[in-house]
């Protein structure tokens, strides 16, 4: 048990954390619990031993609870081919095995029921999407078919069919989704439902569909199964729902069905800022969001309903934890990004190894970039997670053959290299020709909006102190130097360098990180050659706003920050229109003079000139900085090759294949 490893007695540095908890049937050994949130690790829409592996990893570093991501109870609902299907009895099995995991190390497994509704890509399974009304979630997406009561009976039977396979299968409870602008939430919300029949308009018969599927779930579990719903107490949409309604929600809900948890969450599936808020990522303000459990918590007190209240969002320790759980907020605390990347994020802050935890530094860019993408979830601080079943942690995982290793370079890519590889033995030295380490991050400094980061770097520092890497700092590596020193590997991980920025015309042209050092020189008025969409971009057009520069963007493609994702550039593109950020795509930057700035119309090759800009931001990939490998080469020195100098990316690359060398030696 975990209290089991406090020193004889100490105080208990979390006692509201680590105490006990009855949610209906159950009884958690702690506060904290590991929401439900998508990883596409599902095989032929069942659950996979990658998903067991990773909740038995979760589980195993002390959470009290683990509820399984979204569990369709419908065929037309599965969208893409990972997500895994609750209504097909095959499930059942693999279920039962995740369930034997999770509970042999001490925390319990819950199953999160849903049907997604208009939002689903019908295109894998060819199926329609459904919704309470002909409206669409985005610009860009399919038409919903608006359901008939036909339609609306077969999801409840739906529901309790898929309810009946988890309560076979073994799992410890349920929990309903309400919430993120999914079906039933569709039909709470005006936003997303113009029914005017009993289903539309007043909220009483908003709340009809939705009611109905919660009471025949309790009719189908029985009055003593743990069950719960998750709701959004704010849609953030001007039209949507709003605290003060949910919480008249959450407590007809309470009075109408036994409920046992309700999970707060908020946001709709809208394509507009709101989706952005469900993962917010590291540009949002967490204190945003914790007054929503605290208002539908005492709603339901006032109500005369004691049903505990889970809380999530940008919980990062445990400490934050237990101040919302003292303060009466909330009475369990969800940390999901947090054991993405921190599975052991409980039992080692309990252990007083909180200089070991990795933490989320909220990038949204392994996980909810993978997400949109369809693939499998990633963490750019953790590249183990995914993998839990294939890769142990590095200093339990000794090299059958200790070797004399030099890495050159102290960027992400070297630093995680260097640790991983001293952690399973080998005897690392590290070259850094810079006298601080952290190589490209280290321009994040002018941006308070991106000092998350330092977080990563800060771990890995750590790292490298605790399993002795030998670090030389302000040294120029040579070939020379290195071929004496005879090592058994070298890993370059000498990063990129920009490009000398440079248009037709003679104006003034600046890289994005002279345009970061100096924004002074700049001038007023910017113009932004945008070629990568990358995150790097994005976030210096947002600094450069904040600044209050007069920026406009120009892209040469049909859209804007392409590679980064949807869940956080909803957010981002609202502050860009709040700073009056112009965005022009379509648009090719050709020349500046210092006076006039030409742009090709690339949709039909027209060139205007501009006038009024004061200066070009030309962004663009970096060069690969590898000078070292031919020499080095020559001389018959075994080589690798990481992060930006093998191909210039971000640092989710560089972390990841560094990381993977430290492992294959």
């Amino acid at each position: 048990m975990l209290s089991e490893t406090r020193a004889p007695g100490g105080p208990e540095p979390y006692p509201h954390v680590l105490a006990p908890i009855r949610i209906g049937a159950l009884t958690l050994r702690n506060r904290i619990f590991v929401p439900a949130h998508t990883t596409n690790f599902g095989e032929d829409h069942l659950p996979s031993e990658r998903h067991l592996e990773y909740h038995r990893a979760r589980a195993r570093g002390g959470v009290g609870a683990i509820i399984f991501e979204s569990i369709r109870v419908q065929q037309n609902c599965v969208g893409r081919p990972q997500a895994v299907a609750g209504f097909d009895r095959r499930c059942i099995p693999a279920f039962a095995r995740i369930g034997e995991a999770v509970r042999a190390e001490g925390a319990r497994l819950l199953g999160q029921i849903i049907h997604l509704g208009r939002q689903v890509d019908g295109d894998f399974e060819r199926t329609v999407s459904w919704g309470p009304s002909p409206i669409r979630w985005s610009a860009t997406s399919a038409m919903p078919h608006a359901m008939t009561e036909d339609d609306m009976a077969s999801v409840v039977e739906a529901h309790v069919a898929t309810a009946r396979n988890l309560i076979e299968a073994g799992l410890d409870g349920i929990e309903v989704q309400v919430a993120h602008g999914h079906l039933l939430q569709q039909f709470l919300s005006p936003v997303s439902n113009g029914r005017e029949d009993a289903y539309g308009g007043p909220l009483e018969n908003r709340m009809r569909f939705p009611l109905a599927v919660l009471r025949a779930v309790r009719e189908a579990v029985g009055p003593d199964y743990t069950l719960g719903i998750r709701i959004s107490a704010e849609e953030y949409l001007e039209d949507g729902l709003h605290p003060d309604e949910m919480a008249e929600v959450a407590s007809r809900f309470a009075g109408a069905v036994k409920l046992d948890f309700v999970n707060v969450s908020h946001s709709a599936y809208h394509a507009s800022y709101s989706l952005a808020t469900q993962m917010a990522d590291m540009s949002f303000d967490p204190a945003m969001f914790r007054h929503l459990p605290a208002g539908i918590r005492g709603a339901l007190r006032q109500a005369g309903h004691e049903v505990p209240v889970f809380t999530v969002c940008r919980y990062r320790t445990l400490a934050e934890a237990e101040e919302t759980i003292a303060a009466g907020a909330a009475d369990m605390v969800g940390m999901a990004r947090a054991h993405i990347a921190e599975p052991a994020i409980v039992r080692k802050t309990v252990e007083g190894r909180t200089d070991e935890i990795r933490a989320c530094i909220a990038c949204n860019q392994g996980c909810a970039g993978m997400l949109e993408k369809n693939m499998a979830v990633r963490c750019l601080v953790n590249p183990e997670a995914g993998l839990e079943g294939a890769w142990r942690e590095p200093s339990t995982d000794p090299a059958p053959e200790p070797k004399n290793v030099v890495v050159i370079g102290g960027g992400p890519a070297g630093l995680e290299m260097a640790w991983v590889a001293a952690a399973r033995g080998h005897r690392v030295r590290l070259v850094e020709r810079a006298d601080r380490l952290g190589g490209q991050l280290n321009h994040l400094r002018a941006m308070p909006s991106r000092h998350a980061f330092f977080d990563l770097l800060a771990f890995q520092e750590r790292q490298l102190a605790r399993f002795g890497v030998a670090v030389e700092l302000g040294r120029e590596a040579r070939a020379d130097e290195i071929v004496a020193s005879r090592p058994d590997l070298v890993v370059l991980a000498t990063g990129s360098r920009p490009l000398a920025p440079a248009l037709p015309g003679g104006g003034p042209v600046f890289t994005v990180e002279a345009a970061l050092a100096d924004p002074d020189a700049l001038g007023e008025t910017v113009a932004f050659a945008d070629l990568t969409g990358e995150w790097a971009s994005l976030s210096a057009i947002a600094h450069l706003a904040g600044l209050g520069k007069r920026v406009t963007v120009f892209s040469p493609v049909a859209g804007f920050a392409w590679r980064t994702t949807i869940y956080s550039t909803l957010a981002w593109t609202k502050r860009l229109r709040e700073k009056r950020v112009r965005i022009a795509t379509l648009r090719k930057v050709l020349s500046f003079d210092g006076a006039t700035l030409a742009v090709e119309d690339v949709s039909c090759g027209e060139i205007e000139a501009l006038r009024g800009f004061s200066s070009v931001i030309l962004a663009r990939y970096n060069a690969a900085s590898d000078e070292l490998r031919a020499p080095l080469a020559q001389a018959g020195i075994p080589l690798k090759l990481v992060g930006d100098c093998l191909a210039p990316r971000t640092a989710m690359e560089a972390v990841y294949e560094g990381h993977e060398a430290g492992r294959a030696i």
